[in-house]
Parts: C-alpha cells; sequence; structure tokens
C-alpha cells in the first residue's frame, strides 16, 4: 500500500508541477509579475476541496458520468489555457505590447485547473481510507513521499529551463509545455470513451509488453506525457493532434510577426 500511495500521489502531483514548473520558467523570460502562482495555487487548493467534496453529487450528472465528463472537460480547459498561453507567447517575444495580464490569467488558468484536477483524485484516494486507521498512515506517509517527489522533480526541471543556454530555453519549455497539453487531450479523450460520449475501438498497438501502464515508470510516463499502452485511434489522434496543433499555431504566428515587421 505504501508504495501504490507513492505512485498515485506522485503521478498527480507531477503533472501540476510540471506545469507549474514550465510556466514559471516562461514568465521569467518575459518578466511577468509572479503573483499569478500564489493566486493559481490557491484557487487550485480551495477548487480540490470543494470538488472533492462533492464528488458523489458531480458523479449523478450526465446519468452517471458526471466525473468523468467534468474531469475531461477540465483537461481539455488545461489544454486550451496552454494553446492559447504557447501563441501569446510566442508573439509576445516579437510584440512586447502584448498585454502581461492576458499572459498571467491564462496561467492562473491553467494552474487552478491542473490543481483543482490532480488535487481532488488525491483527496478521493485518501478519503477512502479515512475509515481503517491502520490503512490510513502508511497512506498518508506513501502520500507525503509521492508529492515530496513530485514537487522536488518539477523544481528541478524549472532550475534546469532557466540555466540552459537562453537561446534554447524558450523552445525547450514550449516543447515540453506541448507534451505534457497532449498528454491531457488524449487523457480527456479515454475519459469521454469511458463516459460513453465517444465510441470505444480497438488499440492501434499494444506497448505494454516493453512499459506497463500500472509500472512505475508507466505511471510516470503518464504523468509526463500522457503515456497510454493501448490507445484507440480516437486517443492517438487527440494526442498527436494535440501536440502538433500550438506548435503549427506558434509557427503560423511567428511568421505574421516577421510579416507585420
Amino acid at each position: 500500500m505504501l508504495l501504490t500511495s507513492v505512485i498515485i500521489v506522485l503521478r498527480e502531483v507531477l503533472e501540476a508541477a510540471l506545469i507549474i514548473s514550465v510556466l514559471l520558467a516562461l514568465g521569467n523570460a518575459l518578466s511577468v509579475d509572479r503573483r499569478w502562482v500564489r493566486w493559481g495555487v490557491g484557487i487550485g487548493l480551495l477548487g480540490a476541496v470543494v470538488y472533492a467534496g462533492n464528488t458523489a453529487t458531480v458523479s449523478d450528472w450526465f446519468e452517471g458520468v458526471g466525473q468523468e465528463v467534468v474531469n475531461a472537460l477540465m483537461q481539455f480547459a488545461i489544454y486550451g489555457c496552454l494553446l492559447l498561453f504557447t501563441v501569446i507567447f510566442s508573439r509576445r517575444r516579437s510584440q512586447p505590447l502584448v498585454n502581461d495580464k492576458i499572459l498571467a490569467r491564462l496561467m492562473i488558468a491553467s494552474v487552478s485547473l491542473a490543481i483543482m484536477r490532480e488535487g481532488s483524485e488525491i483527496l478521493i484516494y485518501l478519503s477512502s481510507f479515512t475509515s481503517d486507521w491502520a490503512l490510513l498512515e502508511p497512506i498518508l506517509l506513501g502520500g507525503m513521499v509521492g508529492a515530496g517527489i513530485g514537487i522536488s522533480v518539477g523544481a528541478l526541471a524549472y532550475y534546469l529551463l532557466v540555466n540552459v543556454n537562453r537561446a534554447w530555453s524558450p523552445y525547450i519549455s514550449i516543447g515540453l509545455l506541448a507534451l505534457v497539453a497532449a498528454g491531457m487531450s488524449g487523457q480527456a479523450t479515454l475519459l469521454l470513451i469511458q463516459a460513453d460520449w465517444l465510441p470505444a475501438q480497438a488499440a492501434l498497438w499494444d506497448s505494454s509488453a516493453w512499459v506497463a501502464e500500472d509500472s512505475v515508470t508507466g505511471q510516470l510516463l503518464y504523468a509526463l506525457i500522457g503515456y497510454e499502452a493501448t490507445p484507440t485511434p480516437i486517443q492517438a489522434a487527440a494526442y498527436f493532434g494535440g501536440l502538433l496543433l500550438p506548435l503549427l499555431l506558434i509557427a503560423v504566428s511567428s511568421q505574421s510577426s516577421h510579416a507585420d515587421a
């Protein structure tokens, strides 16, 4: 149980930690006021508590698949915020007059939704053991270890991004952000398949023989890039489309900026 709780909490914390670390690094590149971090984390934690406390009510929505649908909508909302952020960021570097408040609000929305989504999952998981104190202690210990590792990885990613060559740092940060965002698009699609809002399909491939989804490596890859061992065509399209779209929009935006100049 200790290792299981470490992996589960680590997976949830790592996604939010990576988003915060990458956005912090990109915000530093443009000297955006860091107060957005406090707002994003605060709103996210409050939202996680409220959402976790009303899970039973939410689950009854949409004919009993409310939790899957709401979680999917949050994932798509995070993706949309990150997509807009990357496009505006690319134009902001060439057009300093772009309003920094827009970037800050997108960062607040991304972080608050990510923490609300991942934090509520942790709270729901922990609450299932509150009636058994013998199990709760190792679960809490494992959760603290997992959270500590996830936060540490996020901090390490931030310091690596801000200390790498300045010419390459924005490109690496945007690439990492695109991977995380694409993973969320793929995860949201899977949730809608589970809710029967999207059709179930046969898997395109099965990579579980190399990396099982329930292994430590599989869980970490799930948090980092949305790894799925048996993706369906819809999931693969959502993932790769979600990965290519921000890169395509950035390229178009950059060309437009150069043409305007």
